[in-house]
């Protein structure tokens, strides 16, 4: 991408401390460097941020925006949960839309907002996909649990793609799991040729986990929609879970559900706009 220099606007938001600065492209293209991405992540110099969203406008018939998403290290990735509730907060309130749904274009696929009554956002986040070549995941055979070797030792985890791929680890605890050394060894796998997002799951009922989430290009965050996503699915399918299953991460609380094979996985949380600002550090 071409770099930029003049004055960015900006909305700090976060989706249960999951945080993101927003730039609206729709009138005019913003193009960041990965330098000036990753100076603008910087917690210390920089605005700070675990992903960046660019709202852009429609590239197709029947969508309504066109959805980028941008991790603290500069990276481009498909698909992130909490910014899309964000993302629904925001268009609506900077007057960008009024309706209710949302269609959203991301490079994952279409998905759809819906702002409640009660402020929350409900997403439908798509149908998952579970089979290695589509997440992409090098293994032999399909398989609900794997054994796959990393750091010396043997660990048991669930691949899940929610238009990003995660590996999700089942645990005693999450309070104890080894977040940091395990995410970042899976994180980039051989096993995962586009690298993967790193989960660890502990099931508290049928309707209920806890989760911590070591991102891809941001490490752990304090809540990642997609990983309650493919948490919850990697249960349902193990056997553990209910359809509407409550996600209890570091930041806050979701609410997963998701009725089984072929169907789409739905999520509703808050969203929360901090301020606006304005950039001038290039």
């Amino acid at each position: 991408m071409s770099s930029i220099s003049t004055p960015l606007t900006f909305t700090k938001m976060h989706g249960l401390g999951n945080d993101f600065m927003v730039l609206d492209a729709t009138q005019a293209p913003i193009d960041l460097a990965p330098e000036q991405l990753t100076l603008l992540a910087d917690r210390h110099f920089g605005v700070g941020f675990d992903q960046l969203l660019l709202v852009e406008s429609s590239r197709q018939k029947d969508v309504d925006f066109n959805y980028r998403i941008f991790n603290a290290d500069g990276s481009e990735v498909e698909q992130c949960g909490n910014g899309a509730r964000c993302f629904a907060i925001y268009v609506r309130d900077k007057g960008l839309t009024n309706k209710n749904p949302i269609r959203v274009a991301t490079s994952a696929g279409i998905i759809q907002l819906s702002i409640t009554p009660t402020g929350l956002v409900k997403v439908n986040m798509g149908i998952p996909k579970t089979k290695p070549s589509e997440i992409p995941f090098i293994t032999g055979q399909e398989a609900d649990f794997y054994k796959l070797e990393t750091g010396g030792e043997l660990v048991k985890l669930a691949v899940v793609n929610m238009g990003n791929p995660h590996a999700v680890l089942p645990v005693a605890s999450v309070d104890t799991a080894p977040v940091q050394r395990l995410g970042a060894l899976l994180e980039s796998h051989s096993c995962f040729p586009s690298k993967v997002n790193v989960g660890f799951m502990q099931v508290l009922a049928p309707d209920a986990i806890k989760l911590r989430v070591y991102e891809r290009g941001a490490g752990e965050t304090l809540a990642c929609g997609t990983g309650a996503c493919a948490a919850v699915v990697a249960g349902r399918r193990a056997g553990w879970l209910n359809e509407k299953v409550k996600v209890y991460l570091p930041g806050g609380e979701l609410e997963i559900e998701w009725q089984g094979n072929g169907t789409p996985v739905f999520m509703e949380g808050s969203a929360t706009t901090l301020y606006d600002g304005v950039w001038r550090g290039f």
